[in-house]
């Protein structure tokens, strides 16, 4: 396979030009088996077919990739060409280590709204709504350029590959990933999301936090009940599901530093089913966001204290599940740069721009509670379309030259990786 670009090139490091673009035949083959796994998406910890799909390639290409313990995700080493593990402990000295490239594998459980997109999904209620297609092709396509340049001697070192399954189920499939030893020898981590507010052929970087920590909440409240012309003689429930929603937030806003951004939102509320009944129970769940990492890891205590106090103000028995889901992705400031300087050496410095912090969450930063990394924004909206298909909805789609772009972008994070 020949690695020599059609495109003009920007790259050069050191008077050469940096080696990794992707020949056309590549190119066409990485939007081909995008576009097969967009057609069957499948949900956390049940991606088979994918998994075949990605350990299949990646043997097809001289590598030996593993399937993780849980059934489902794959971690592939890219210059030792037997399988040999890199190393034999847990994480790296800092500074030290190998560079691993992160993709999600698993599809939401929405349906594909694309009517006329002849790859939209072929699964009843299934999408790959969140670009997890699109990261998995990049990572992919990535990994079978760096072996073709490792066979022709100019991989300076191994890198490695996760395939991650589970990212939408909380607290996130990277848990499983970690304990098969993702991170054994890994000094640092990179990664790529979707982003439709960008145009394809461009990046968005941020140094420090770039998403939300994002936490579930699940709150049963109970009382006797009874009639609606007698509140007083009982536990007036619904009124207290409504102070909980409205009364909560605000207590919650006022126990942090407002800079923190922790916020609650709440998804569903239950309660009743006749008009002039009292029920005995209603329902409540949402979620806990929070732009600041020490803030994240005070709310369990915060939030729910703070239910229980509008909870007995109303007489209402309260019972809360506050799930744990992931922390914010802070993005380290020398991989950050890595990934500038990658982007730059292919596309030029209009490539890359500054991003907002997002409230979105993501368990990539659960990698970046061990070794330092960073997160890019891949663009993925068609120059010149206005019209925003955003994240987690039934029409979602991508410019399919973002799979270049992203490629591209970690084959120069890799090669530049080894001259730090």
């Amino acid at each position: 396979m020949s690695l020599e670009s059609e495109e003009s090139e920007v790259d050069l490091v050191g008077g050469a030009v940096l080696p990794g673009t992707l020949p056309e035949v590549l190119r066409a083959e990485l939007v081909a088996f995008r576009r097969d796994l967009h057609m069957h998406p499948e949900l956390g910890n049940q991606e088979f077919r994918t998994t075949a799909a990605i350990k299949e390639r990646l043997e097809r290409a001289g590598l030996a990739p593993r399937v993780l313990s849980s059934g489902t995700g794959v971690i592939c080493d890219i210059g030792v060409m037997d399988g040999t593990p890199v190393d034999t402990g847990t994480g790296a000295a800092p500074g030290t280590g190998i560079l691993a490239l992160r993709a999600d594998i698993d599809g939401l459980p929405i349906p594909d709204m694309k009517s006329e997109c002849p790859y939209r999904s072929t699964v009843p209620d299934r999408a790959h709504a969140c670009g997890h297609d699109v990261h998995t092709t990049v990572v992919l396509g990535t990994g079978l350029v760096l072996a073709e340049l490792h066979r022709q001697g100019l991989l300076p070192r191994p890198v490695r590959l996760i395939f991650q399954p589970a990212e939408e189920v909380l607290p996130g499939g990277a848990a499983d990933a970690l304990l098969d030893g993702a991170l054994d020898g890994v000094g640092r981590i990179v990664a790529v999301h979707c982003d439709p507010r960008l145009d394809a052929g461009r990046i968005g970087l941020r140094e420090g936090p770039i998403t939300s920590a994002c936490d579930r909440l699940e709150i049963a409240l109970d009382g006797p009940g009874g009639h609606t012309a007698r509140p007083h003689l009982t536990t007036d429930l619904v009124t207290a599901a409504a102070r909980v929603v409205t009364d909560v937030p605000a207590l919650v806003g006022r126990r942090v530093d407002s800079r923190s951004g922790l916020a609650i939102t709440w998804g569903r509320v239950e309660s009743g089913h006749a008009p002039n009944v009292i029920p005995q129970h209603a329902e409540l769940s949402g979620t806990v966001r929070c732009l600041d990492l020490e803030t994240w890891r005070l709310a369990p205590d915060i939030v729910v204290a703070a239910i229980d106090e509008v909870a007995n103000l109303h007489r209402a028995k309260s019972e809360i599940n506050y799930v744990r889901g992931v922390p914010p992705v802070v993005n380290e400031a020398g991989v950050t740069e890595l990934l500038r300087d990658a982007m730059i050496a292919r596309r030029g410095a209009e490539s890359v721009e500054n991003t907002e912090q997002s409230l979105g969450g993501e368990d990539f930063s659960w990698y970046l509670e061990h070794v330092p990394g960073a997160m890019a924004r891949l663009g993925v909206r068609p120059p010149g379309e206005h019209t925003i298909r955003d994240l987690h909805q039934g029409d979602f789609d991508v410019d399919e030259h973002a799979i270049t772009v992203g490629v591209e972008l970690f084959t120069a994070a890799a090669l530049l990786d080894a001259l730090r």
